[in-house]
């Protein structure tokens, strides 16, 4: 019933949920023996009649136990065992299988969120965030409720079907045989059913991803839908998602819900003909009214539980198609190979050498190439250019967020594809252009990285970078709640928060990128002043469209579509005529 695709699903989750597998087992061993016990009413049924029917020739009897009441008192102690077995093994399995379902959906969860923090940004670039919060949330979930009911019932109707079938072909062969007749139709049914559901559900997680997507971009982008005055036609857009989700749902709604009422009519043939000529066996005496009994209380225990054969592979597909999606994700291999080499930030010099350099994003044209300079440690280099130039790219190659396609980087003569990743961007304090603050207090910004800073380390690196002031007005101080993003913030607060943040960090390689380009002049000539200190005592890379930021810099390089057309000092440059000189003489306003 399980195609070879599921069973590599289920291999899949096996592998990667290997240390539970005690778990596993006690959880399965639980809902045999559950199965096993809840199918003795039957039995007990059945040898009550033959007890009262035959007395002393019961079956019971022939164990020696002769007396009826003896015989009666005996089955009712049985009895007794029998329940309270079947409810502690009832009990045991829920509990050990929503632990597992727990645990499961914890280590697949963090796995998941791990393997996507080292996954390099082209990933990103071709996927999106919605879907992989879809993974993250709803597929997992979706393992977990598995887990939690569907699992257990799985097991329970493959032991039902094996130890009744058993008994019912070992106490009455030429009857059993009939309700064994639909069992190789439903089975055959479930299968045909099953590969029609698979891609239906594949579909229905596409789709909810897709949704999910939509919904995290719209909500990302709340202001400039109300400033466009688009909500109407972003609800549009929404609502298309939603009924496409919706129409792929009712497609596989339609095919599982026919499921049901099909098998029903097969099972009804099976309880017919055990009725039937089961009792007229009984009236002809070549059956005894015990194993009659038995026998119509069984197939019912049989082919019953057959009916939500439909609802437990509904289900199976589900988590199939969601386990697969997690576990892509998981095996999506790493591009970006770690280094094997340690470096101790005490002893960066901070030395920087781009080598004929070439880099392009996926499906893009060059983006740089042939950029060969070097940048003498703690020493200010500035870099300009146009937008698209490539100017961030260089910092982005640098941090390896990207690798070079061709050439070689190095810090201190060592290529950073050597060097470990993790202390690679430790020697490295970046302020990017695009701010980020996470939700919480601007305390908890600011030491973001930098865990173990003193509050004192904290208000001196806001000094620096000009933040104190402002933080102290704040509500709450440097306990203020920056909110989502850090909007309760203007721009300029949240960049000077980002230059906090880099700056206690205290990195030996300083890199800024737009670092003031939302501050006002008043604030960008005081961060100024701050950085000309903390430069002098490390490599700083200053990336700028306001020119004034890097006017006293060492060397500036000037970009134009990828490739460095002019380098120099401030003076020389403007004294060269060429892009740099333009470019001041129009932020001057000459």
């Amino acid at each position: 019933m399980i195609s070879s695709n599921n069973q590599n699903s289920i291999a899949r989750l096996y592998l990667n949920l290997r240390e539970e597998r005690r778990l596993l087992f006690f959880a399965f061993l639980s809902s045999i023996i559950n199965r096993i016990l809840d199918l003795a009413p039957p039995v007990i049924i059945g040898l009550a009649v033959d007890i009262v029917v035959k007395e002393q020739n019961s079956w019971i009897g022939s164990f020696g136990i002769k007396d009826v009441p003896l015989q009666l008192l005996f089955l009712a102690f049985a009895s007794g065992i029998v329940w309270s077995g079947e409810s502690f093994f009832q009990y045991l399995y829920s509990v050990l299988w929503r632990n597992l379902a727990q645990i499961s959906q914890h280590k697949l969860r963090i796995k998941a969120y791990d393997h996507i923090q080292k996954l390099d940004m082209q990933f990103f670039d071709r996927d999106n965030t919605g879907r992989l919060l879809s993974i993250l949330n709803d597929d997992i979930n979706q393992l977990e409720r598995f887990l939690d009911h569907g699992a257990n019932e799985i097991i329970q109707l493959f032991v039902s079907v094996i130890i009744i079938g058993g008994t019912m072909l070992w106490v009455a062969p030429q009857i059993a045989i009939f309700a064994f007749i639909p069992i190789p139709f439903i089975f055959w049914g479930s299968i045909r059913f099953q590969k029609r559901l698979a891609p239906k559900y594949k579909d229905v997680r596409s789709k909810a991803g897709l949704l999910a997507s939509r919904l995290n971009n719209n909500l990302g982008g709340i202001l400039t839908i109300k400033s466009f005055t688009t909500e109407k036609w972003e609800l549009n857009r929404l609502n298309k998602e939603s009924l496409s989700y919706q129409k792929s749902n009712k497609s596989a709604i339609k095919l599982s819900s026919a499921f049901i009422p099909l098998i029903r009519f097969a099972i009804l043939f099976a309880f017919i003909a055990i009725l039937l000529i089961g009792g007229f066996q009984v009236w002809n005496k070549t059956l005894n009214v015990g194993t009659y009994s038995f026998l119509v209380f069984i197939t019912q225990r049989l082919l019953w539980p057959l009916t939500t054969l439909g609802h437990v592979l509904d289900d199976f597909q589900r988590s199939l198609a969601s386990i697969n999606r997690v576990i892509d994700l998981i095996d999506t291999p790493i591009e970006i190979k770690d280094g094997t080499k340690k470096i101790d930030l005490k002893t960066i010099n901070g030395e920087i050498s781009f080598r004929n350099i070439s880099f392009n994003y996926l499906g893009r044209k060059s983006t740089i190439s042939g950029i060969n300079f070097k940048v003498p440690a703690k020493t200010t280099i500035g870099i300009v250019g146009l937008t698209g130039s490539g100017k961030s790219t260089l910092i982005k190659l640098l941090l390896r967020i990207y690798d070079i396609n061709k050439g070689t980087i190095s810090i201190d003569g060592i290529s950073i594809k050597d060097i470990k990743l993790k202390e690679l961007r430790k020697c490295i304090s970046l302020v990017s252009q695009e701010t980020y603050l996470f939700h919480g207090t601007v305390n908890e910004n600011i030491s973001y990285g930098s865990n173990n800073a003193s509050f004192e380390d904290i208000v001196k690196a806001s000094k620096i970078a000009e933040a104190h002031k402002f933080i102290k007005q704040l509500p709450d101080g440097y306990k203020t709640i920056v909110g989502e993003r850090g909007q309760r913030l203007s721009g300029g607060q949240r960049q000077r928060i980002a230059l906090a943040r880099a700056v206690l960090k205290d990195a030996p390689i300083l890199i800024l990128d737009e670092a003031t380009a939302s501050v006002d002049n008043e604030t960008e000539v005081l961060i100024q002043k701050s950085l000309n200190k903390i430069s002098k005592e490390r490599t700083t890379i200053v990336i700028a469209h306001r020119l004034s930021t890097i006017k006293n810099a060492d060397n500036i390089i000037v970009l134009d579509k990828g490739k460095i057309i002019e380098t120099g000092k401030h003076e020389f440059l403007i004294n060269n005529k060429n892009v740099y000189s333009d470019l001041w003489n129009v932020q001057v306003g000459i």
